[in-house]
Formats: structure tokens, C-alpha cells, sequence
């Protein structure tokens, strides 16, 4: 696999129903028409051939599934230009928004944002980068998609992201998260922290954590 164009990041801090949240946002533009585009990101038997098999009720106020990951409610839905859902996870409730808009005659903008709350251990610990780096390697597969047609092999999307050139990417997407972190007004050093931390969780072998920990109990 190439190594992909990383998107541009920005993440904006606010509040939502009195809680306080942050808007994670991505931007990546794709060759091809809204209409193809759209219907990659929207299609059932489309979607399990970059990112993951769904199931569901795929309409407004419909519930879905991804397998294996989040699953929620179809809050809004504009075809070809936009939808709205929650994102229902691990026992957290966040909220994705994917927009499309033309680029010219022949390409489109993509743009994702994914709203959660910060006044918890994970964002604090994470970050940003929690839920935008697994976002930087699913708008990769997209684009892979998209320039062939053909389907996503897992396991050597896996492959590629534990690899030297697949490590490379994730630790410039968490640099890009951390910049975004500050420019949305976090501190310095506990956006440096938490974009490293982020790192090391997506590029860390699990048998190496594994030996790791075991090292440490050991000692």
C-alpha cells in the first residue's frame, strides 16, 4: 500500500446539552462524483469492502451496526450530501456527521466530524487522536476503494498499519491530532501527551505489549 494523503484535522472545543464535548473533524478530497462517493459511504454492500460489514435499518431514524464496532440511530440524512447518527460505543454516546460537496467537476470533498464528550478518563488520556486516527485509516481505505473498485483486504490493512511506512502515517496523524488539539485551545503538554499516547496504542504490536506487561510484573 501507498502511503495515503493525510486529511486535514481540526478539532474545536464547546459544550452540548451543558456537557462539555469537542469536535474531532477530518477533511480528505477523493476523485469521483458525488453520487459514487456517496454511495460507498452509504451502501451496505459497498461499505464491508473498506471499512466494516453493517446491518440494520439504513434510513432515517433507523438503527445500524457495524460489526465488531459502534452502532446507533440515523438522525439526519440529506442523499447525496450529508447524514447524521450517533455513534454507540464501549458505553459512550458520541455523534458523526459525514458532508460531501463537489470539487470541481470531477472530485469530492469528504468531510467527517465526530462530536464526544471530554469530561472523561479517555479524553483526557487519548484525546482527539482516539477517535481521529481510526477515522485517518478508514478514509485510507476509502480511498483505496475508490481509486479501484476493488475491496480492502483486512488483514493486510493490518499489516500495513503495523508496518514501518504504515507506522510512519499514524505517528504523522497523531502530530497533525496534536496540533489540531492546541490550535482548539488544549495545553501544550497535555496534548503532547495524550497524541503520544495515541500513537503508541495504534502502533504497538499486541504480542509486544503483551511481553511488555508481562516484563514489567516480572520486574
Amino acid at each position: 500500500m501507498s502511503t495515503p494523503e493525510i486529511p486535514e484535522h481540526a478539532v474545536t472545543y464547546g459544550a452540548r446539552e451543558g456537557e462539555d464535548i469537542a469536535v474531532v473533524e477530518l477533511l480528505r478530497t477523493y476523485p469521483g462524483e458525488i453520487a459514487d462517493v456517496w454511495d460507498a459511504l452509504t451502501n451496505p454492500e459497498r461499505l464491508p469492502r473498506w471499512f466494516l460489514p453493517v446491518s440494520g435499518d439504513l434510513r432515517l431514524g433507523g438503527r445500524y451496526q457495524l460489526e465488531g464496532n459502534a452502532g446507533g440511530t440515523i438522525t439526519d440524512c440529506d442523499a447525496p450530501r450529508s447524514f447524521s447518527s450517533t455513534w454507540e460505543f464501549g458505553g459512550f454516546t458520541s455523534w458523526i456527521t459525514v458532508s460531501l460537496d463537489a470539487d470541481g467537476d470531477d472530485a469530492t470533498a469528504v468531510r467527517l466530524a465526530h462530536t464526544v464528550a471530554t469530561d472523561n478518563d479517555h479524553w483526557r488520556q487519548f484525546g482527539p487522536g482516539a477517535v481521529g486516527i481510526g477515522w485517518d485509516l478508514g478514509l485510507h481505505g476509502l480511498g483505496l476503494h475508490l481509486a479501484s473498485g476493488a475491496s480492502v483486504d483486512p488483514e493486510a490493512a493490518q499489516a500495513w498499519s503495523l508496518s514501518p511506512e504504515g507506522i510512519e502515517y499514524v505517528s504523522s496523524c497523531g502530530q497533525a491530532w496534536y496540533v489540531a488539539d492546541t490550535a482548539g485551545g488544549a495545553d501544550d503538554g497535555e496534548a503532547r501527551l495524550r497524541a503520544d499516547a495515541c500513537v503508541t496504542f495504534y502502533t504497538v504490536v499486541p504480542e509486544e505489549a503483551a511481553q511488555a506487561g508481562s516484563g514489567e510484573q516480572s520486574g
